[in-house]
């Protein structure tokens, strides 16, 4: 048994004093939280910035107190055991629990400080002759010194930063604090690292609890007189279970309301390694976001396919979400130049009151445009996590094979899809999955991403050329979306082809599997290839077929020669003309170009809420199609994906177990 641990945001419409019985109402309730992560939030900004020096970075990075012992994991103790402190303002009273708060919250702002300047480090150490496109051999040398989990799209970030640094000062950086200013601090209290001296969390039911948590009165409390004890009864959503255990949560302020970052603590089984049967795998699709496909592998060695791709269509999507990033391009274009023209005026020019309007406007504005996107993103990144965690638990599949996003390096029209699906936040995906599947005790494993869509499945020896070609009937030109061997004749969407070759090398390569200790992932740094069959699965015979064998007599009876003799003239069509055209328009089933009645006014004002359109449906039972359906959880108008289906049988192998938890629309 292992833990899983996630966090559920609440919100606190109120509170109690303790002392007196006084009830406080949420507009002072935030108030005086605000006031509380104000004096964290000045005292953590306060030893960030005395700290972002290079000296200060290797004493910590170096992992050793001045006394010789290792420093602590939590880091408030290892701030204070560095004899890093800070005092607040003077004549404003703070709790020693408080400053333990600033102190957690500032050791993780300069340890998150430590792994990204190992990533400047190693791309200043191995800097390549062309910072835009690097050898092969120059990714090697990069990737031997790059710490672990460190993505394509983080080295790309990372190593425009340093070339403009170069174009500007003509040497690289010597250190992170060259590159980067300190890090911004939010305005938040992290309770973890306080005791019963300022927070306390009992829970009251399985959709209820409570929290006990000293704040203070006043903006700038001078004593501890000016502190009080608040009791907030904090409602759980769905997304708590009952015997979860919670943890100390972060308070904020948003929007004017309390929201309490909760963690909670879950008991899953443990997904092992090795020993799967049956997997689903998927790749990051030029086609669509997520293809994927389900193999079984038999006992001499075989990967035998299902023969039906998994396709998770969000186009609709991701155009917006390419509109709204051109969007916030131009904003902040219009930010920057706002900010130019007010470094030239002056205060007492008459033109400044109307340029700093401008500039407010602009910002607020663009972060709005951020905060959609971030949602956005949010949003598609779990619909889709849940689509294949749901396809997974549907195929019985034990374990789920993903591309390594650190090896995802693509070229020529992949290379410009991927960079316009890197802002999908693929990242968020794939934890998403994890995070998803660690609770049906489904293992998630990354596999090699290089040569996925190069060779070709059905051969299998890694050497056969897929050719890529627009569509199947166009195999003399040069595309990107089908693929076509030469060797087998396979004809294939090019996604498809892919993603059987994840599949495969996961599960014929499951025994090179190695976890990392420290976050858990599991990857598959050898590439095992082999060769994926289609299963072709006995259809039940129609009833004519039925009724064919009973009556003995042939199911398609060859028709009756017809007479081709010219015996009459060929009847003439009947023209249009002004006078039947109206009549055609009515009985045409042919879709008019241009309405020809006025749009309906609309009943009801604002958006359709969030779901499938209800007039959607399944396809037909036994058919390969998309379909926008409720019960899929897709959560988009715009997105397309293959139904969630328990199929039979397939392969050569043993009878697959249906999975106890299996949701009722899927039995």
């Amino acid at each position: 048994m292992s833990k899983l641990t996630a966090t559920a945001t609440c919100t606190a419409h109120g509170a109690i004093v303790d002392n007196t019985g006084q009830v406080v109402p949420q507009s002072l309730l935030a108030q005086r939280v605000a006031w509380l992560a104000g004096l964290a939030r000045d005292l953590t900004a306060d030893l960030v910035v005395a700290r972002w020096n290079a000296v200060d970075l290797d004493v910590l990075a170096c992992g050793v107190g001045p006394d010789g012992r290792a420093l602590p994991a939590k880091g408030w103790m290892a701030v204070r055991r560095l004899g890093w402190g800070t005092t607040p303002a003077p004549g404003v009273h703070v709790c020693d629990r408080v400053m333990r708060c600033a102190h957690e919250q500032a050791a993780r702002s300069l340890r998150l400080a430590l792994h990204r300047r190992a990533q400047v480090e190693a791309i200043v150490a191995t800097w390549p002759q062309n910072p835009r496109a690097r050898t092969e051999a120059e990714w090697q040398a990069l990737r031997a010194v790059l710490p672990d989990g460190v993505t394509a799209a983080q080295v790309r970030n990372r190593t425009r930063q340093i070339a403009a640094y170069l174009d500007e000062h003509e040497a690289f950086p010597a250190d992170l604090t060259d590159v980067e200013q300190p890090p911004d601090v939010a305005a938040q209290i992290v309770l973890a690292a306080a005791d019963r001296q300022l927070v306390a969390l009992q829970r009251t039911g399985d959709h209820g609890t409570r929290l006990r948590v000293r704040l203070p009165l006043v903006e700038s409390p001078a004593s501890a007189k000016e502190w009080a004890w608040h009791l907030l009864p904090i409602t759980l959503p769905p997304t708590v279970p009952p015997e979860a255990a919670l943890c100390t949560p972060t308070l904020r302020v948003r929007k004017g309301r309390v929201r309490v970052d909760l963690p909670f603590q879950i008991p899953i089984s443990f997904a092992p390694a090795t020993g799967h049967r049956v997997g689903v795998g998927f790749d990051w699709g030029c086609n669509s976001l997520l293809t994927g496909v389900t193999a079984r592998l038999t006992g001499n060695g075989r990967v035998i396919s299902d023969g039906r791709p998994l396709i998770y269509d969000a186009t609709g999507v991701c155009a917006k979400l390419h509109r709204l990033r051109s969007e916030r391009e131009q904003l902040a274009a219009k930010h920057r130049h706002q900010e130019k023209l007010l470094a030239g005026v002056t205060v007492a020019d008459p033109r400044f009151p109307g340029l700093m309007r401008a500039y407010v406007s602009i910002g607020v504005e663009h972060e709005r445009l951020c905060a959609r996107i971030r949602n956005l993103n949010r949003a598609l990144a779990w619909s889709a996590a849940r689509w294949a965690v749901d396809q997974a638990i549907a195929a019985g599949a034990t374990v789920i094979y993903l591309e390594d996003l650190t090896t995802l390096e693509a070229r020529g029209r992949r290379g410009r899809a991927n960079a316009r699906l890197s802002g999908q936040v693929r990242g968020q995906i794939a934890e998403a999955i994890r995070h998803l599947a660690a609770k049906h005790t489904i293992a998630v494993v990354t596999v090699p991403a290089r040569g996925t869509s190069k060779y070709c499945p059905r051969c299998g020896d890694g050497t056969s050329l897929l050719q890529h070609c627009p569509a199947p009937d166009r195999l003399t030109e040069q595309g990107w979306r089908w693929a076509y061997c030469s060797a087998c004749g396979l004809s294939c969407d090019r996604d498809w082809a892919a993603a059987e070759r994840i599949l495969a090398r996961g599960l014929l390569g499951q025994n090179a599997t190695r976890t990392h200790r420290a976050t858990g992932a599991r990857t598959i740094a050898k590439v095992v290839e082999g060769n994926v069959a289609r299963a072709r699965r006995t259809r039940r015979p129609t009833r004519a077929a039925r009724r064919a064998r009973r009556t003995r007599t042939d199911l398609h009876p060859r028709p009756e020669a017809r007479d081709r003799s010219k015996m009459r003239p060929t009847p003439k069509r009947p023209t249009r003309t002004a006078n039947n055209s109206a009549e055609h328009a009515l009985t045409s089933s042919r879709v008019p170009d241009r309405r020809t009645v006025p749009a309906p006014f609309p009943l009801g004002s604002g958006q359709r809420p969030a779901g499938q359109a209800p007039q959607a449906t399944h396809p037909p039972a036994g058919r390969t199609g998309l379909a926008r359906d409720p019960h899929h959880r897709t959560g988009f108008h715009r997105v397309a994906a293959t139904p969630v289906l328990a199929l039979g049988e397939y392969g050569d192998g043993p009878p697959r177990p249906r999975p106890p938890d299996l949701p009722e629309i899927f039995r």
